[in-house]
């Protein structure tokens, strides 16, 4: 770490993120740490699916490239590496990455695998209510997974403990980069003002290519440079909580203060009291300045103390979709898509397929804002017809779609037919005590 400042940068933010522009940060970034959030909500659950299916997997889907792509060379750089990506299974996680690290000659590495966020049997046997008001014991369906949102205490942990590769699963996105600046800078762990500061800066890295203009182009209002080639935000932190966020010189996108702006508020329900597990944030009084080109400063964060409870991310299967497309084209489109529709449900009634759940939407009339959509709208010229139903069996899911794809011998001209018959997954969530949520941190040596 240089006097003064420590630098992170993002190497991802979710589960299939681009690897390229991480290598630049490697090679080129003179970083201190490179942290990776790899989990989003539905990621999680996939990867408890493949743990059920096999006790060894369940972590990241790209962690052996991304030790050999990533974490490899950090290590030869003196590049300190964090990420969840143990996803469903840390453990399991931590012990590939070490042994891919031996492989590739760095078998002294300490690899560090936090576990306990996995809640699940905790949920289960308290039968905790949660956000569809229902309880685990009122549900047609069965729990596949809960794990709790947890954040850096045992990063911090960790680093004390001179691991200089982390692996963790649910840890807050945001918690992977305020770690380190928290480890660094010794700030103590109730000076919330601090950690408010470096929360933010966090905050501005953790949706990766967010941070550096790729969510924000919107032509020919908002332009952003070279898009094919964005590169990903690093922040240098200073010891008083205030940041700068930048990129690599040479990389598409952009960093200003317009853009920060955005991501500033970006998932934000109140930015008076962003709730995380470290602290509760307060960003009205975060003020950004463009210091240089795609370089701005940041800092008037406040914070308060941390909540006493923890999120946790309940998985469920509720039964399966079916679901079907077909597009009408030219005079009629719209009246030919609607006949089409009304000829599905009626013989899916005929039939006695039993649905739990249907929608149908005209893509590029009204598939995005439904029922806000203005009763004036023009007729498109194309439009693509989608039928989805939630049904308990997964016969019933495979009717609806073959239902759909017998349009063709329904009203005239429609084609590109495509339909899909796959599991549902949904997410609920509820709230743990903290102190409930029991964290562990090993570390593997030689």
């Amino acid at each position: 770490m240089s006097e003064g400042r420590v630098r992170i940068g993002c190497g991802s933010a979710y589960a299939e993120d681009r690897i390229e522009p991480a290598v630049d940060l490697v090679e080129q970034g003179e970083l201190d740490y490179l942290a990776l959030d790899c989990l989003a909500e539905r990621t999680l659950v996939h990867a408890q699916l493949r743990r059920l299916e096999d006790p060894d997997k369940g972590y990241d889907i790209r962690l052996d490239r991304l030790v050999r792509e990533l974490t490899a060379p950090a290590v030869e750089r003196g590049i300190t590496f964090i990420a969840n990506m143990g996803a469903a299974n840390p453990a399991a996680g931590a012990r590939r990455t070490k042994e891919l690290l031996a492989e590739l000659g760095h078998p002294d590495t300490k690899v560090a695998a936090i576990t306990g966020d996995d809640v699940l049997e905790y949920v289960l046997e308290r039968d905790l209510r949660l956000s569809n008001g229902k309880r685990p014991s009122e549900m047609d369906y069965g729990l596949v997974s809960a794990n709790a949102y947890i954040g850096i205490d045992p990063i911090i942990e960790s680093l004390r403990r001179g691991a200089n590769v982390i692996v963790g699963g649910r840890i807050a996105d945001p918690s992977l980069f305020l770690a380190p600046a928290a480890f660094e800078f010794e700030w103590p762990l109730d000076d919330w003002d601090l950690l408010a500061g470096g929360q933010v800066a966090g905050h501005l890295l953790e949706c990766g290519t967010h941070g550096s203009g790729g969510n924000f182009a919107d032509p020919p209002y908002r332009m952003v440079p070279d898009l094919w080639n964005l590169g990903l935000p690093i922040a240098d932190v200073y010891p008083d909580g205030t940041s700068t966020i930048w990129k690599l010189p040479g990389t598409g996108g952009a960093v200003d203060v317009e853009n920060c702006k955005a991501q500033l508020v970006y998932e934000i329900h109140d930015p008076s009291t962003y709730l995380t597990p470290d602290l509760t944030v307060d960003m009205r009084e975060v003020t950004l300045e463009q210091k240089s080109h795609d370089h701005v400063f940041v800092q008037g964060a406040r914070g308060r103390a941390r909540p006493d409870t923890l999120k946790v991310l309940v998985g469920v299967r509720e039964g399966f979709t079916g679901e079907g497309e077909v597009s009408f084209a030219g005079p009629g489109a719209l009246s030919r898509a609607q006949l089409a529709a009304d000829t599905v449900t009626k013989r899916l009634a005929h039939d006695g397929v039993v649905t739990e759940e249907l929608r149908i939407d005209y893509i590029g009339l009204n598939s995005v804002h439904g029922d806000a959509t203005p009763a004036d709208a023009p007729e498109p010229w194309e439009v693509r017809l989608r039928l989805a139903a939630r049904c308990n069996t997964e016969e019933a899911a495979a009717a609806v779609a073959q239902e759909v794809e017998f349009v063709y011998f329904g009203s005239a001209a429609g084609g590109g037919v495509r339909k899909t018959v796959k599991p549902v997954l949904a997410m609920y969530s509820a709230l743990v005590p903290r102190e409930d949520v029991s964290v562990t941190v090993d570390i593997l040596e030689g």
